[in-house]
Protein backbone atom coordinates (compact mmCIF):
# COMPACT_ATOMS: atom_id res chain seq x y z
CA UNK A 1 0.00 0.00 0.00
CA UNK A 2 0.78 3.41 -1.14
CA UNK A 3 2.33 6.31 1.68
CA UNK A 4 0.23 9.37 1.59
CA UNK A 5 2.41 12.03 3.17
CA UNK A 6 0.85 15.83 3.87
CA UNK A 7 3.11 18.07 2.24
CA UNK A 8 3.38 21.16 4.56
CA UNK A 9 3.99 24.96 4.04
CA UNK A 10 6.80 27.70 5.19
CA UNK A 11 6.57 31.46 5.86
CA UNK A 12 9.72 33.27 6.30
CA UNK A 13 9.65 35.59 9.48
CA UNK A 14 12.19 37.53 8.07
CA UNK A 15 14.73 36.92 5.78
CA UNK A 16 17.91 39.48 5.23
CA UNK A 17 20.04 39.28 1.89
CA UNK A 18 23.54 39.09 1.88
CA UNK A 19 26.19 39.60 -1.36
CA UNK A 20 26.09 37.18 -4.19
CA UNK A 21 28.78 34.67 -3.51
CA UNK A 22 31.26 32.69 -5.65
CA UNK A 23 28.68 30.16 -6.48
CA UNK A 24 26.16 32.84 -7.61
CA UNK A 25 23.91 32.21 -4.84
CA UNK A 26 23.14 35.08 -2.23
CA UNK A 27 23.86 34.56 1.26
CA UNK A 28 20.52 34.68 3.47
CA UNK A 29 19.37 34.31 7.09
CA UNK A 30 15.83 33.73 7.64
CA UNK A 31 13.72 31.81 10.39
CA UNK A 32 11.35 29.61 8.93
CA UNK A 33 8.42 28.77 10.23
CA UNK A 34 5.57 25.63 9.04
CA UNK A 35 2.29 25.97 8.32
CA UNK A 36 -0.79 23.17 8.58
CA UNK A 37 -1.67 24.29 5.06
CA UNK A 38 -0.54 21.86 2.54
CA UNK A 39 -0.25 19.42 -0.09
CA UNK A 40 -0.76 15.63 -0.45
CA UNK A 41 2.01 13.50 -1.67
CA UNK A 42 1.61 9.67 -2.62
CA UNK A 43 4.84 7.46 -3.46
CA UNK A 44 4.33 3.82 -4.07
CA UNK A 45 7.05 1.95 -4.12
CA UNK A 46 8.75 -1.27 -4.80
CA UNK A 47 12.34 -3.14 -5.96
CA UNK A 48 12.62 -3.58 -9.20
CA UNK A 49 15.50 -4.66 -11.59
CA UNK A 50 15.82 -1.24 -13.05
CA UNK A 51 14.87 1.93 -11.44
CA UNK A 52 11.39 3.52 -13.13
CA UNK A 53 9.70 6.68 -11.79
CA UNK A 54 6.12 8.16 -12.74
CA UNK A 55 4.76 11.37 -11.28
CA UNK A 56 1.34 12.34 -11.88
CA UNK A 57 -0.21 15.36 -10.47
CA UNK A 58 -3.89 17.52 -10.67
CA UNK A 59 -2.01 20.88 -11.48
CA UNK A 60 -1.07 22.07 -14.99
CA UNK A 61 2.22 24.14 -13.84
CA UNK A 62 3.87 21.57 -11.99
CA UNK A 63 6.53 19.13 -14.24
CA UNK A 64 5.89 15.61 -13.95
CA UNK A 65 9.78 14.99 -15.05
CA UNK A 66 12.71 15.30 -14.01
CA UNK A 67 12.59 19.09 -13.46
CA UNK A 68 10.50 18.00 -10.65
CA UNK A 69 11.77 18.31 -7.37
CA UNK A 70 9.81 15.42 -5.72
CA UNK A 71 11.80 13.36 -8.89
CA UNK A 72 15.08 14.48 -8.09
CA UNK A 73 14.87 13.84 -4.58
CA UNK A 74 13.31 10.31 -5.18
CA UNK A 75 16.28 9.61 -7.93
CA UNK A 76 19.15 10.55 -5.88
CA UNK A 77 18.03 8.67 -3.06
CA UNK A 78 17.52 5.52 -4.51
CA UNK A 79 21.28 5.71 -5.94
CA UNK A 80 22.91 6.78 -2.71
CA UNK A 81 20.85 3.84 -1.18
CA UNK A 82 22.29 1.07 -3.65
CA UNK A 83 18.42 0.64 -4.67
CA UNK A 84 16.40 0.00 -7.73
CA UNK A 85 12.80 0.35 -7.65
CA UNK A 86 9.87 0.98 -9.92
CA UNK A 87 8.22 4.21 -7.63
CA UNK A 88 5.35 5.87 -8.77
CA UNK A 89 4.52 9.96 -7.12
CA UNK A 90 1.53 11.26 -6.98
CA UNK A 91 1.37 15.21 -5.58
CA UNK A 92 -2.16 17.05 -5.07
CA UNK A 93 -1.59 20.60 -5.66
CA UNK A 94 -3.47 22.83 -2.84
CA UNK A 95 -0.60 25.15 -1.95
CA UNK A 96 0.13 27.87 -5.18
CA UNK A 97 3.25 26.91 -7.69
CA UNK A 98 5.66 29.28 -7.21
CA UNK A 99 4.38 31.40 -4.62
CA UNK A 100 7.23 32.11 -1.92
CA UNK A 101 5.59 29.40 0.56
CA UNK A 102 7.98 26.13 -0.35
CA UNK A 103 5.67 24.00 -1.74
CA UNK A 104 8.18 22.54 -4.27
CA UNK A 105 10.64 22.17 -1.56
CA UNK A 106 7.90 20.68 0.80
CA UNK A 107 6.70 18.03 -2.01
CA UNK A 108 10.76 17.00 -2.41
CA UNK A 109 11.12 16.39 1.03
CA UNK A 110 7.34 14.56 1.56
CA UNK A 111 8.31 12.24 -1.34
CA UNK A 112 11.87 11.44 0.53
CA UNK A 113 9.96 10.59 3.97
CA UNK A 114 7.43 8.62 1.89
CA UNK A 115 9.89 6.33 -0.19
CA UNK A 116 12.13 5.58 3.08
CA UNK A 117 8.89 4.24 4.64
CA UNK A 118 8.35 2.15 1.32
CA UNK A 119 11.53 1.11 0.78
CA UNK A 120 11.78 0.17 4.82
CA UNK A 121 15.17 2.62 4.22
CA UNK A 122 16.54 5.47 5.26
CA UNK A 123 19.89 7.43 4.92
CA UNK A 124 22.10 8.74 7.80
CA UNK A 125 20.61 11.74 8.96
CA UNK A 126 23.46 14.24 8.16
CA UNK A 127 23.28 12.56 4.72
CA UNK A 128 19.54 13.08 4.26
CA UNK A 129 19.56 16.85 5.05
CA UNK A 130 23.19 16.90 2.55
CA UNK A 131 20.87 15.41 -0.02
CA UNK A 132 17.82 17.69 0.08
CA UNK A 133 20.17 20.83 0.06
CA UNK A 134 21.19 19.50 -3.05
CA UNK A 135 17.98 19.58 -4.07
CA UNK A 136 16.27 22.84 -3.36
CA UNK A 137 17.64 25.45 -0.86
CA UNK A 138 14.20 25.08 1.40
CA UNK A 139 14.00 21.54 1.32
CA UNK A 140 16.25 20.44 4.14
CA UNK A 141 13.94 23.00 6.32
CA UNK A 142 10.91 20.14 5.68
CA UNK A 143 13.07 18.02 7.07
CA UNK A 144 12.66 19.45 10.78
CA UNK A 145 9.33 21.46 10.72
CA UNK A 146 8.73 24.09 13.39
CA UNK A 147 10.93 27.09 13.87
CA UNK A 148 13.81 26.76 11.69
CA UNK A 149 16.96 29.06 11.38
CA UNK A 150 18.05 29.14 7.68
CA UNK A 151 21.84 30.04 6.95
CA UNK A 152 24.32 29.99 4.01
CA UNK A 153 21.39 29.98 0.70
CA UNK A 154 18.76 29.02 3.61
CA UNK A 155 19.75 25.12 3.61
CA UNK A 156 21.69 25.20 6.15
CA UNK A 157 19.23 24.70 8.76
CA UNK A 158 19.19 24.75 12.91
CA UNK A 159 16.42 23.63 14.80
CA UNK A 160 15.06 26.45 17.50
CA UNK A 161 12.65 26.32 19.89
CA UNK A 162 8.96 26.59 18.40
CA UNK A 163 7.17 29.46 18.38
CA UNK A 164 3.71 29.13 19.66
CA UNK A 165 0.90 28.10 17.38
CA UNK A 166 -1.11 31.20 16.23
CA UNK A 167 -3.75 32.15 13.45
CA UNK A 168 -2.59 32.89 10.49
CA UNK A 169 -4.04 34.08 6.90
CA UNK A 170 -2.29 33.73 3.83
CA UNK A 171 -3.16 36.23 0.42
CA UNK A 172 -1.65 34.94 -2.72
CA UNK A 173 -2.40 38.07 -5.56
CA UNK A 174 -2.87 36.24 -9.22
CA UNK A 175 0.69 37.53 -9.87
CA UNK A 176 4.06 36.08 -10.23
CA UNK A 177 6.88 37.07 -8.58
CA UNK A 178 10.58 36.04 -10.06
CA UNK A 179 12.64 34.98 -7.49
CA UNK A 180 15.64 35.28 -9.77
CA UNK A 181 14.58 38.83 -11.26
CA UNK A 182 14.15 40.13 -7.55
CA UNK A 183 17.66 39.19 -6.58
CA UNK A 184 18.91 41.04 -9.46
CA UNK A 185 16.54 44.02 -8.18
CA UNK A 186 18.15 43.60 -4.91
CA UNK A 187 21.69 43.90 -6.50
CA UNK A 188 20.90 46.74 -7.91
CA UNK A 189 19.20 48.44 -5.60
CA UNK A 190 22.28 47.59 -3.21
CA UNK A 191 24.98 48.85 -5.82
CA UNK A 192 22.63 52.25 -5.63
CA UNK A 193 23.21 52.63 -2.01
CA UNK A 194 26.97 51.91 -2.21
CA UNK A 195 26.33 49.13 -0.14
CA UNK A 196 29.75 47.12 0.37
CA UNK A 197 30.21 43.07 1.12
CA UNK A 198 30.66 43.66 4.93
CA UNK A 199 28.02 45.91 5.57
CA UNK A 200 25.61 43.04 3.77
CA UNK A 201 27.46 40.66 5.69
CA UNK A 202 26.88 42.65 8.84
CA UNK A 203 22.96 42.86 8.19
CA UNK A 204 23.22 38.59 8.13
CA UNK A 205 25.35 39.05 11.26
CA UNK A 206 22.64 41.24 12.90
CA UNK A 207 19.78 39.34 11.96
CA UNK A 208 21.43 36.11 13.11
CA UNK A 209 22.03 37.57 16.76
CA UNK A 210 18.29 38.72 16.89
CA UNK A 211 17.15 34.97 16.37
CA UNK A 212 20.07 34.44 19.14
CA UNK A 213 18.83 37.10 21.42
CA UNK A 214 15.01 35.96 21.09
CA UNK A 215 15.89 32.11 22.48
CA UNK A 216 18.44 32.68 25.23
CA UNK A 217 17.17 32.26 29.00
CA UNK A 218 15.02 34.66 30.19
CA UNK A 219 16.61 37.77 31.77
CA UNK A 220 19.56 37.25 29.85
CA UNK A 221 18.62 38.90 26.37
CA UNK A 222 16.92 41.98 27.60
CA UNK A 223 13.92 40.77 26.06
CA UNK A 224 10.77 40.16 28.77
CA UNK A 225 8.37 37.32 27.71
CA UNK A 226 5.64 35.58 29.54
CA UNK A 227 6.65 32.08 29.21
CA UNK A 228 4.43 30.62 32.13
CA UNK A 229 2.19 28.57 30.52
CA UNK A 230 0.17 28.00 33.84
CA UNK A 231 -0.82 31.61 33.88
CA UNK A 232 -4.38 31.63 34.42
CA UNK A 233 -6.56 33.38 31.18
CA UNK A 234 -7.89 36.44 31.61
CA UNK A 235 -10.68 38.45 30.10
CA UNK A 236 -8.85 41.13 28.50
CA UNK A 237 -7.63 41.89 24.71
CA UNK A 238 -4.40 41.68 25.32
CA UNK A 239 -5.14 37.88 27.08
CA UNK A 240 -6.98 36.76 24.28
CA UNK A 241 -5.32 33.12 23.31
CA UNK A 242 -4.84 31.66 19.48
CA UNK A 243 -8.65 29.31 19.74
CA UNK A 244 -6.34 26.15 19.18
CA UNK A 245 -5.48 26.11 22.45
CA UNK A 246 -2.37 28.33 22.72
CA UNK A 247 -1.23 29.31 26.65
CA UNK A 248 -2.40 33.10 28.04
CA UNK A 249 -0.44 35.30 25.83
CA UNK A 250 2.41 33.34 25.08
CA UNK A 251 1.97 33.60 21.36
CA UNK A 252 1.44 37.40 21.14
CA UNK A 253 4.49 37.96 23.39
CA UNK A 254 6.71 36.09 22.03
CA UNK A 255 6.72 37.20 18.38
CA UNK A 256 6.38 40.80 18.94
CA UNK A 257 9.61 39.71 20.81
CA UNK A 258 10.79 38.83 17.62
CA UNK A 259 8.82 41.76 15.92
CA UNK A 260 11.26 43.90 18.55
CA UNK A 261 14.32 42.45 17.05
CA UNK A 262 13.51 44.62 13.82
CA UNK A 263 12.75 41.30 11.94
CA UNK A 264 12.08 41.89 8.10
CA UNK A 265 11.92 40.71 5.02
CA UNK A 266 14.60 42.15 2.42
CA UNK A 267 12.62 41.27 -0.37
CA UNK A 268 10.39 43.77 0.50
CA UNK A 269 12.14 46.33 -0.81
CA UNK A 270 12.60 45.20 -4.21
CA UNK A 271 9.32 43.46 -4.68
CA UNK A 272 7.02 46.19 -3.24
CA UNK A 273 7.50 48.86 -6.04
CA UNK A 274 7.60 46.57 -8.76
CA UNK A 275 4.18 45.52 -7.32
CA UNK A 276 2.30 48.14 -5.99
CA UNK A 277 -0.68 45.94 -4.87
CA UNK A 278 1.21 43.58 -3.14
CA UNK A 279 2.10 46.61 -0.51
CA UNK A 280 -1.29 47.17 -0.27
CA UNK A 281 -1.90 43.74 0.61
CA UNK A 282 0.27 43.83 3.34
CA UNK A 283 -1.09 46.81 4.89
CA UNK A 284 -4.54 44.87 4.37
CA UNK A 285 -3.34 41.84 5.97
CA UNK A 286 -1.90 44.27 9.15
CA UNK A 287 -5.12 45.89 9.66
CA UNK A 288 -3.34 48.74 11.98
CA UNK A 289 -6.27 51.41 12.07
CA UNK A 290 -8.48 47.70 12.58
CA UNK A 291 -10.03 46.62 15.78
CA UNK A 292 -7.70 43.45 15.51
CA UNK A 293 -4.53 44.21 13.67
CA UNK A 294 -1.80 41.47 13.17
CA UNK A 295 0.50 40.74 15.69
CA UNK A 296 3.40 40.81 12.01
CA UNK A 297 2.58 40.53 8.39
CA UNK A 298 5.20 40.21 5.78
CA UNK A 299 5.57 38.65 2.23
CA UNK A 300 6.98 35.12 2.41
CA UNK A 301 10.37 34.47 0.85
CA UNK A 302 10.02 36.49 -2.74
CA UNK A 303 6.68 36.52 -2.90
CA UNK A 304 4.15 36.62 -4.49
CA UNK A 305 2.57 34.78 -1.07
CA UNK A 306 2.12 37.18 1.96
CA UNK A 307 1.06 36.34 5.29
CA UNK A 308 -0.26 37.72 8.44
CA UNK A 309 -0.61 36.18 12.27
CA UNK A 310 -3.04 37.02 14.37
CA UNK A 311 -4.02 36.52 18.21
CA UNK A 312 -7.35 34.18 17.16
CA UNK A 313 -8.61 32.77 14.58
CA UNK A 314 -11.43 35.37 14.32
CA UNK A 315 -9.02 37.90 14.38
CA UNK A 316 -7.70 36.33 11.17
CA UNK A 317 -11.09 35.84 9.52
CA UNK A 318 -11.45 39.97 9.80
CA UNK A 319 -8.48 40.06 8.24
CA UNK A 320 -9.81 37.62 5.53
CA UNK A 321 -13.06 40.06 5.24
CA UNK A 322 -10.77 43.03 5.09
CA UNK A 323 -9.06 41.57 1.77
CA UNK A 324 -12.08 40.22 0.62
CA UNK A 325 -14.45 43.54 0.85
CA UNK A 326 -11.14 45.80 -1.35
CA UNK A 327 -11.77 46.93 -4.38
CA UNK A 328 -8.09 46.56 -5.25
CA UNK A 329 -7.59 42.84 -4.41
CA UNK A 330 -9.79 41.50 -7.36
CA UNK A 331 -8.34 37.88 -7.63
CA UNK A 332 -6.03 37.55 -4.31
CA UNK A 333 -6.99 34.40 -3.11
CA UNK A 334 -6.96 34.10 1.03
CA UNK A 335 -6.12 30.41 3.13
CA UNK A 336 -7.13 30.15 6.77
CA UNK A 337 -4.59 28.11 8.51
CA UNK A 338 -2.33 28.03 11.74
CA UNK A 339 1.34 27.76 12.64
CA UNK A 340 2.45 24.11 13.01
CA UNK A 341 5.25 23.90 15.61
CA UNK A 342 7.70 20.71 15.14
CA UNK A 343 5.70 18.08 17.48
CA UNK A 344 2.41 18.39 15.52
CA UNK A 345 4.45 18.65 12.12
CA UNK A 346 5.43 15.09 12.52
CA UNK A 347 2.29 13.82 14.63
CA UNK A 348 0.07 14.68 11.43
CA UNK A 349 2.32 14.59 8.58
CA UNK A 350 1.16 10.63 7.52
CA UNK A 351 -2.35 11.14 6.28
CA UNK A 352 -2.94 7.14 5.98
Amino acid sequence: MATRIRSYSKINLGLAIGPARPDGFHGLTTLYQTLDLHDLVTVGARRADKTQLVLTTNHSRVPTDGRNTAWKIVERCLERLGVTAEVEISIEKNLPVQGGMGAGSANAAAALIALERELGLALPGARRLELAAGVGSDVPLFLLGGAVLGLGRGEQVVSLPDLPRMACLIAVPNIGVSTPQAFRDWDALAAGASLTASVEHDRLMELSLAYASLYAEPGTSGIVRNLNPEKKQGNSASDKDVQSGVPNGLAENTLLSLVRTGVENDFEQVVFPAYPSLRETKRLLMGTDSEAPALYAALSGSGSALFGLYRSDAEARAAQQRIQSAATQAGVRTFLTETLPRAAYWERMFAG
